[in-house]
């Protein structure tokens, strides 16, 4: 499917000097850039999905049960 975007001159001074040093493409490197983009959204999502525990090294199953033999 095609689409329209709009790129200042600098854009497209640096995606033309990308294109000619990577040999390819300048609709290939928007479409790279944009998987680039999703990739690390859909990475950031699932992180968030873990919420305030996804930080921690301690099985969160152990620790329930931590917690329960102390009451």
């Amino acid at each position: 499917m095609r689409t329209l975007v709009d790129l200042g001159d600098a854009q497209l001074q640096e995606l033309d000097n990308l294109s000619k040093h990577e040999k390819t493409s300048r609709a290939a490197l928007i479409r790279q850039a944009i998987d680039d983009y999703l990739a690390a959204r859909r990475r950031r999502r699932d992180r968030d999905a873990f919420g305030l525990w996804g930080d921690r090294a301690e099985d969160g199953l152990a620790y329930q049960e931590k917690a329960r033999d102390e009451w």
